[in-house]
């Protein structure tokens, strides 16, 4: 055969090898289908992926802790057995304060919590336990396709109907209650339950973390509830440590995969998505190298993909316009410092340390922080979800040295006055910010790093850099996401389907989506 011939012998080919292209790889060979993953990295995982930023440090690339993952997902592919290692579990959340005694949360329900204040020590355990129970009959909706928005199919009745009927089972006051909060800010939410700024800012934070909005943003609850309902349905092992890093579970579902028969090539950057007679046809990858297959599915984000891989030839005005109106403009950094050793944060045990900080001290804070971004700058006064991984793994680093771990809200795609020269003063502004809470921190960094939104754009290839490969709102939510047309993983092109975190239910290390996209495509199959 030339080496210029398509090849072909594939039922199925993947573009992107992150944790829902590894995870719809994997349950569709499970299912006898013949499959391929193309990843233009070097190695799997896409964001998901544990890489060493100093020499001897290592750590996990963007996300950090493990928390949405549904133990059903954990179980059906074996990932223990595969090499996946959590070497801690239910690890707690501490907000960070400097004039009094810190706030610890736990992870579940039942956990114990320290530092309430006043009213909040009997209104948070009752704002918990109503929060989650809302969550809970929201989590059944990330298993399955959204219905169609319009459609008198039965199987979309039943799915609407479905879903009413969780809501309705929380009785009459919590299902009114729901529907009044549903479509609020989180800022007013906390407001009136909750009277300590601390506690306020902490739960806050959880409603605006990788978005576009700040806590008086309308629809920040709905981001908020989106949280905790895959909290919920990741069971009791919420807020987990992987051994290794996140790069240990893409690699455990990349033998999950491999063991039920899928292929997965890295270095393989595809090109463009091939198409014959209206529908994909096979790949191109930036090599020249063709492969043929006749269905293609994307892990990409949505802009990317119909954008850039497929082209707008390919697809009508109407939708092409809604793909360019999808907001995709990150807002999330992730900043990692070597240390020669343990900083000292202000009441903090090791015990305490070995979880969950933020930095977030009142939701007014938090909206200054947003507030910045607005004209093109990042805060000097940041919010933080701060993580030492090294106290859990020493592994990570050298003997007796350290990794900080930090996501950074609000640190904006595109500087006004560019990044050029301003890497170092960002930098700068963010340890300053944590010396507040642990003044011997500088003294002890060896090396820094940041990855703005815009170096995760190049060096993960997401449109704008965004975590979430689009904004998580109500116009591009559940029944729209990522936008009319391809809601439920498949899209306008015959054969062509999505199951990155651009489509239902978001981001977040979930695997929803990679599953979801893999049952849609065998029904989808099967009806043909």
């Amino acid at each position: 055969m030339p080496a210029s011939a398509p090849k072909s012998g594939y039922d199925v080919l993947i573009i992107g090898a992150g944790h829902n292209g590894l995870v719809c790889a994997a349950y569709l060979a499970r299912a006898g289908r013949r499959v391929l993953v193309l990843e233009a990295a070097s190695i799997v995982g896409g964001a998901a992926v544990t890489r060493e930023f100093a020499p001897g440090f290592t750590v996990s690339a963007c996300a950090h802790l493990l928390y949405q993952m549904p133990q059903t997902l954990y179980r059906e592919l074996a990932l223990e057995r595969h090499g996946l290692s959590l070497i801690a579990r239910q690890l707690p959340t501490l907000a960070l304060a400097r004039d009094r005694e810190l706030l610890l949360l736990g992870g579940s329900a039942e956990a114990s919590h320290q530092g309430l204040i006043g009213p909040d020590v009997a209104a948070y355990p009752d704002y918990l336990r109503e929060m989650t129970r809302y969550a809970a009959a929201l989590a059944p909706i990330f298993h399955r396709a959204p219905p169609r928005l319009g459609s008198g199919a039965f199987a979309d009745q039943v799915a609407l109907l479905r879903l009413g009927w969780q809501i309705r089972k929380l009785g009459r006051k919590s299902m009114r209650e729901l529907l009044r909060i549903g479509g609020m800010n989180a800022y007013d939410l906390l407001q009136e339950h909750f009277t300590d700024p601390l506690l306020q800012g902490a739960l806050g934070f959880d409603a605006v973390l990788g978005t576009n909005f700040g806590p008086r943003s309308p629809g920040s609850v709905l981001t908020l509830l989106c949280r905790l309902a895959a909290q919920s349905d990741a069971g009791e092992g919420v807020l987990m440590q992987p051994r290794g890093g996140l790069g240990s579970l893409t690699a455990a579902l990349a033998r999950a995969a491999g063991a039920a028969g899928a292929e997965i090539r890295t270095d393989a950057e595809v090109a463009r998505i091939l198409v014959a007679e209206d529908q994909a046809s096979g790949v191109e990858l930036a090599s020249g190298e063709k492969l043929m297959a006749p269905i293609v599915v994307s892990n990409a984000d949505p802009k990317n993909t119909f954008l850039k891989l497929l082209g707008t030839q390919h697809l009508d005005t109407g939708f092409v316009r809604r793909v360019h109106h999808l907001r995709s403009q990150g807002l999330a950094a992730k900043l990692h410092l070597a240390l020669k050793g343990l900083p000292n944060f202000h009441g903090a045990n090791a015990a305490a340390l070995r979880g969950r900080l933020l930095l977030s001290p009142s939701l007014q804070h938090l909206e200054r922080a947003f507030n910045s971004t607005k004209y093109g700058e990042y805060s000097t006064a940041p919010v933080m979800e701060i993580t030492l991984p090294t106290l859990n793994d020493p592994t990570l680093a050298p003997p007796g040295a350290h990794v900080l771990s930090a996501i950074v809200q609000y640190v904006p795609h595109t500087l006004k006055n560019g990044w050029e020269g301003a890497r170092e003063q960002c930098i700068a502004s963010l340890v300053a910010a944590l010396a507040e809470y642990a003044p011997d921190l500088p003294g002890l960094i060896q090396s820094a790093e940041l990855l703005t939104p815009a170096d995760l754009e190049r060096q993960f290839r997401m449109h704008g850099g965004h975590w979430h490969h689009g904004e998580l709102a109500f116009d591009q939510f559940y029944m729209v996401r990522p936008v009319p047309g391809a809601a439920q993983y498949a899209t306008p092109l015959a054969g062509l389907f999505l199951c990155g975190a651009g489509s239902h239910p978001g981001g977040g290390v979930m695997g929803h989506a990679g599953r979801n996209a893999a049952r849609a495509i065998l029904a989808a199959r099967k009806a043909a």
